[in-house]
């Protein structure tokens, strides 16, 4: 029987090396991927979430800006005068959109399209997907609703 060569060891050492090695970085990869992916998608919720609030509320002031039809009493419902609600009014509001009934349909719309409530925040590709196409349309109808306030 043939004794095992001293210089095996030796021999193979570059190669113990470069699986230790191997091992430690697969390991050290694993664990690293994970965090920067849920960083990147912590990241990329926020983008996303932050412009569908963004159109919310661009949504909201125009909602505010259309013109209603005047109320049958003199009076506010917190109990000041017509004069004194006019008098607030102008001097701390924006000036009134032309009345436009398709306007008023668009903002209605981009509102609907990025309401908090209704928002999926489901991290499945259909939940993600039905996301992505909401803010197209409601990107598309503020550029609408952008182009008819000007």
């Amino acid at each position: 029987m043939s004794s095992p060569d001293p210089f095996d060891d030796i021999l193979n050492l570059e190669q113990n090396f470069y699986q230790r090695g191997y091992s430690q970085g697969l390991a050290d990869g694993a664990k690293a991927g994970r965090l920067e992916g849920r960083q990147f998608g912590m990241q990329k919720g926020f983008e996303k979430f932050f412009e569908s609030g963004r159109l919310a509320s661009r949504a909201i002031i125009w909602a505010n800006r259309i013109p209603r039809l005047p109320a049958a009493t003199g009076s506010s419902p917190d109990g000041a005068s017509a004069a004194e609600a006019a008098e607030a009014a102008k001097t701390c509001s924006l000036p009134q959109l032309p009345r436009n009934a398709r306007l008023d349909k668009n903002v209605k719309m981009l509102y609907a399209l990025v309401e908090p409530d209704t928002l999926s925040t489901e991290n499945s590709d259909e939940g993600v997907q039905d996301f992505d196409d909401r803010m197209k349309r409601a990107q598309g109808k503020a550029k609408i609703v952008e182009r008819m306030t000007c």
